[in-house]
């Protein structure tokens, strides 16, 4: 009873899945993955019991086979292999024999029946979305940089999906800057809305194809479900109440100019290099025609740098952290980007021309 598969075959979605699986776990099962091979398919599964992807490959092996295997080891063994090698996995006992040309490792398994998979919510029929991957994937990258890391306001570590009639918003926010972005959907749906946690966030970002292809969303109760191409994902969700971002986004900010987004990064990079480290601060100082963007230190140091743009507002002086500009700048693809102010203590508006859906807004900070 064995299982043959091609090495590059398996190497791709072994990576995949097993992203997500603990190093150390206090369930040693957790650091293994899911092995099932059905006559021609062979089903990868990994879980951190917060979440869970399972990937399907086809292959030629006609036998049943289920059991668990370290992670690690088998990706690890899987990269060192030359390429196109043929692997055979015999499974013996609390092992499995992994053989490919003249190698043989013997690795220890755990039986498939303790390994805890997280089941799709039973009973409630959910909400059902479609969205094209690469929308998906765009509408993630977009907003992702803005959620918080490791917020003690738990709900502030992942991303609010808003469905509302036919648009999907997106939103994340660490408290200081807010990113939101949205899409049309093809159809019509009741207002909902879920916080999707961080690490779920990151890895359908890694999973997801910059193809018209469909992903399937499904929200049940406390999970959500994303299906697509030979991949599904189960999240839980993050449980708690998401800050109203529609009072954060400002309207009316009537200062505004327009930059090219390469100019400005390169130089907020420059004079980031003199700026405090715990702080991070910058000066963005406005004036007719130009912006001059000034950082010191607690060693007396000074950065500057300055623009030639059009202007022709009230002359501004405000600071912000440096680095929330570059992250928004790192992340939206449009040649040129909008700055819009109000006054010198509230917030800058940062959004992207003949793109509507786009909105990124930073709190000012006192230097």
């Amino acid at each position: 009873m064995n299982i043959k598969i091609n090495r590059d075959t398996l190497l791709k979605p072994l990576s995949a899945v097993s992203g997500i699986v603990e190093r150390r776990h206090t369930l040693p099962i957790l650091s293994n993955l899911l092995l099932e091979a059905k006559q021609d398919k062979i089903v990868l599964t990994a879980t951190d019991l917060e979440m869970q992807i399972s990937l399907a490959v086809n292959t030629t092996a006609g036998e049943d086979l289920s059991t668990t295997i370290s992670a690690k080891k088998l990706l690890d063994i899987c990269r060192a292999l030359p390429e196109a090698t043929e692997i055979t996995m015999t499974p013996q006992d609390s092992r499995i024999q992994v053989k490919a040309g003249k190698s043989r490792f013997n690795l220890q398994t755990l039986p498939a029946a303790d390994y805890p998979l997280m089941s799709k919510a039973a009973g409630v029929a959910g909400t059902v979305i479609k969205i094209a991957q690469r929308t998906l994937k765009r509408l993630f990258k977009q907003v992702e940089f803005a959620m918080a890391q490791q917020d003690i306001r738990y709900y502030l570590n992942g991303l609010l999906l808003e469905i509302n009639g036919n648009r999907l918003n997106v939103v994340g926010t660490d408290g200081h800057r807010l990113s939101f972005t949205s899409s049309e959907l093809s159809e019509t749906y009741e207002k909902q809305e879920l916080i999707l946690p961080r690490k779920t966030v990151i890895e359908l970002i890694k999973l997801l194809d910059d193809s018209e292809e469909d992903v399937t969303i499904e929200i049940t109760s406390g999970q959500v479900n994303f299906s697509f191409g030979d991949i599904r994902l189960i999240s839980k969700v993050i449980d708690g109440k998401f800050p109203d971002y529609t009072r954060v986004i400002p309207t009316g900010h009537q200062h505004n100019f327009t930059v090219d987004r390469m100019t400005i990064l390169l130089s907020m990079q420059r004079a980031s290099i003199l700026s405090n480290e715990k702080y991070r601060g910058i000066r963005m100082v406005l004036g007719k025609d130009s912006l001059r963007l000034i950082s010191t230190n607690s060693e007396q140091e000074e950065a500057e740098e300055e623009l030639e743009l059009s202007y022709n507002g009230d002359s501004l002086d405000i600071g912000f952290n440096v680095t929330y500009m570059i992250d928004v700048l790192n992340n939206v693809d449009s040649e040129n980007i909008v700055f819009s102010f109000a006054d010198a203590n509230s917030s800058c508006l940062v959004t992207v021309p003949n793109d509507s859906n786009y909105k990124y807004v930073v709190m000012p900070m006192r230097i």
